[in-house]
Parts: C-alpha cells; structure tokens; sequence
C-alpha cells in the first residue's frame, strides 16, 4: 500500500510540473499568502527535499539545492522522476525497525526511516497544494490531481462491466 501511495506521489508532481511547464516564466514568479514562496521557488525546494529524504533512505547525494539557481523545468523533471522512483522503491524495503543515526539540531538522534517516509509523503502534498493554491489565487487551472484523478488515470477506478 505504501508502494502506490508513492507511485501517486510521483504521478501528481510530475502533473504539476507538466501544468507548470506551460506557465511564463513571469507566472512561474507568482506567489499567494500563506504559501512557500513563488511557484518556481516552491518546485525547487520540493525536489532537492526529496533527494535530502533519500539521502537518508537510500544513502544518495542530493544533486539539487535551494541554494543554488534553479535548474531548468525539464531538468526539474528528470529529478522529480528518479527521486519518484526511488523513493517507490524505499516504500517497498523499508521496515518500522529501520533506523539511522545522524545530527539534528548539534544532537545525535536515531531517526526511524518510517518517520522520513511519512514527512517526504506529507512534505509533497503540503507543497503541491500550496502551487495549486498560488494557480486557482491567479485563476490559471491545473486540473485535477487528487487521490481520484490518479485511480482514473492508471485504471485504478474503472467504470463497471469496462476490462481493466
């Protein structure tokens, strides 16, 4: 079940990035109250979170940060498919017993690999709604990307009496 939780996970982000790939750079600047910050600022902190998640899930070296000028939209996309991808594939092997051991806040802390699993999970829908919210403020549609729009889109939710 975790598996096709993060096989949504990457299915919305890359639908936000293809609804975001049509956008001007300038809309790409756009902001609303109470969100990250811009559009393009927002994407960028989400993908080289989700390589700092896998960092600790996998062992990987984040290959984008928000510290540095962001990367074309394409390139974005090439990583919000591997870190998708990965982060499927930690769904799948990753037990409740996993843990590892790092600093946080100048303290040695035992972090359960469950607890990153969740937050990158969490951290991608908090941010992808926060880009809608920015869209539907500036009134460009982004389509549907809830829970249901996936089910639909990978035959998931079927009508009765069609073959699946």
């Amino acid at each position: 079940m975790l598996t096709e939780a993060f096989r949504y996970n990457r299915w919305a982000n890359l639908h936000l990035l293809d609804v975001c790939a049509k956008l001007s750079d300038e809309q790409r600047q756009l902001t609303a109250p109470g969100t990250y910050g811009t559009i393009a600022a927002t994407l960028l902190h989400l993908f080289a979170a989700e390589q700092r998640y896998l960092r600790r899930l996998a062992g990987t070296k984040p290959a984008i940060n928000e510290h540095e000028p962001a990367p074309t939209l394409a390139i974005l996309r090439e990583h919000a498919t591997r870190s998708g991808d990965a982060l499927i594939e930690a769904a799948g092997r990753i037990t409740p017993e996993d843990t590892i051991e790092e600093e946080r806040d100048g303290r040695a802390m035992r972090l359960n690999l469950a607890v990153v699993l969740i937050q990158a999970m969490h951290h991608g829908n908090d941010h992808r709604t926060h880009i809608c919210t920015i869209l539907g403020a500036h009134e460009i549609p982004y389509g549907n990307m809830d829970v249901w729009a996936y089910g639909q889109a990978t035959g998931g939710i079927v009508p009765v009496g069609a073959k699946t």
